[in-house]
């Protein structure tokens, strides 16, 4: 995922701001990480650098 798509990414659920936390990167893109929703305190989990945005009740 690149870090540009934070300009335009928001909650699925109350399109409030995300925060990004990044546990791997390389020098043009998250690999895996987290974005956070501080209003619904939901994590939304980046993996192979696709953030997975469903709603938790819609995940596998």
């Amino acid at each position: 995922m690149k870090k540009d798509l934070m300009e335009i990414l928001a909650c699925p659920i109350c399109k409030g701001d995300l925060v990004l936390n990044v546990e791997k990167e390389d020098e043009n893109e998250v690999i895996s990480g987290t974005l956070y929703c501080s209003v619904c305190n939901e994590y939304y989990p980046i993996e192979e650098g696709i953030p997975n945005m469903l709603p938790p009740d819609l995940r596998e």
